[in-house]
């Protein structure tokens, strides 16, 4: 996946999870790693008895064999339950299995520091491992109840801030809409005042064009009556010689067709006129109606939302200085296993919409992963997936063994 795809998946991620503290983000987190084949194994190179290069691997659960070049699986496993005392002198370390008819197996390391470290880390994983099963003192029950009972008080705050967070969200968005509906009346009272506007130049366009029509009309008029006057005394003068009345005639008509083409210019006039009229009146319809819209939209209010608002060493182990041992308590291995699946059941069970969400990505990573940019380690994890094998099934398979045929393998290999 590139830096940006991840960069998407991350920020997705984290926005479905916002509002978790940082104490749960890392338990979840660990919760998953702990599944990881390599997680909590501390790696270190030693040879046997018959000088085979092999990884030693300490964690949690025990001491574990490995091949050179797998990490992954371990060859055989030593749980802390089944180990009963570890000493060690220069570069050899020796082991001694709780089952006396179990012989000792010893491995060399590269260095002195090497055997100290390792048995640091044993010392540590041990006590670890018999603080786990030990009951409960009880302060440390006190302690247990006191961290109880802060989640809970945390986790009713993280529920109250929430809470607040969310009402003043719904308070912000019920804001936002009512600037908005203000500012949509604005637009439409400005629309409205606009309109309004412009109605006004109308019906005053058309009151100008009506006067004019009407002082034509009454111009056509007086020219209609002119020559109405002139036929008149056209038809007095008429008697005057037959020629003279044939051209008054002929006069007479014309002034009659003059008259008529007058009466009907006149009648045309008037229609207009009229046809004016009755546009001014609806341009002061529609001017009334624009003021009483704009009226309405004025007198309207807006409603505004209400505010928001470490112990010590175990009895058991013991060293000295020429010969660094210690011992351990013979403990019940099976319990172990149990309660790590049990765990594990319990998780995946409040977890199944984050397991989903894995299973999502890893299939996502598989389908843009290279071939040719596999390492070995990948191969290894592929194979075991593909087999159905995890962590803790192949040391519950390592473990069905006895002991004495596990030290006789490693010491095989």
């Amino acid at each position: 996946m590139t830096a940006e795809m991840w960069e998407e998946r991350i920020t997705a991620c984290y926005a479905e999870h916002r509002g978790r503290t940082r104490d749960e983000a890392e338990m979840e987190y660990l919760k998953i790693a702990q599944d990881l084949d390599m997680y909590g194994v501390n790696y270190f190179l030693i040879r046997n008895k018959k000088g085979t290069g092999l990884l030693l691997g300490v964690d949690a659960l025990g001491l574990h064999i490995y091949e050179s070049d797998n990490r992954l699986t371990p060859k055989c496993s030593f749980p802390w339950n089944e180990i009963r005392n570890i000493s060690y002198s220069d570069k050899e370390f020796t082991i001694k299995p709780v089952d006396k008819k179990t012989n000792v197996f010893k491995f060399n390391s590269s260095r002195l520091r090497v055997n100290k470290l390792i048995l640091q880390l044993c010392i540590g994983n041990h006590d670890l491992f018999i603080r786990r099963r030990r009951v409960d003192s009880l302060e440390v029950q006190q302690m247990r109840s006191q961290a109880r009972e802060e989640r809970a008080r945390k986790q009713v705050e993280r529920q109250r801030l929430q809470r607040e967070q969310q009402l003043r969200g719904d308070a912000e968005r019920a804001r936002d809409e009512l600037k908005r509906r203000l500012i949509q009346l604005q637009d439409e009272a400005h629309m409205a005042n606009d309109a309004l506007l412009r109605s006004e130049q109308t019906a005053d366009l058309l009151a100008e064009k009506a006067q004019i029509a009407e002082e034509e009309a009454k111009l056509l008029a007086q020219k209609a009556a002119e020559a109405e006057t002139e036929m008149q005394r056209i038809k007095v003068t008429a008697i005057r010689g037959q020629e003279e009345r044939r051209l008054m005639e002929q006069k007479m008509l014309e002034a009659e067709m003059l008259a008529l083409k007058m009466a009907e210019e006149s009648e045309r006039r008037a229609k207009e006129a009229e046809q004016l009229k009755q546009d001014l009146q609806d341009a002061r319809e529609s001017e009334r109606r624009a003021k009483h819209k704009l009226l309405e939209i004025t007198s309207r209010t807006v409603y505004a939302g209400p505010g928001l608002q470490s112990d010590s060493m175990p009895r058991d182990l013991s060293f000295s200085r020429d010969n660094l041992s210690f011992d351990f308590k013979d403990t019940d291995m099976k319990r172990l296993s149990m309660e790590i699946e049990k765990e594990k059941v319990e998780y995946m069970e409040k977890s199944k919409h984050l397991q989903e969400q894995l299973n999502e990505l890893k299939t996502e990573i598989e389908s843009l992963k290279m071939k040719e940019r596999e390492t070995p380690l990948d191969i290894i994890h592929n194979q075991n997936a593909e087999q159905g094998t995890s962590k803790h099934s192949n040391f519950k398979k390592l473990t069905l063994q006895s002991t004495k045929s596990r030290v006789a393998f490693f010491e095989e290999l």
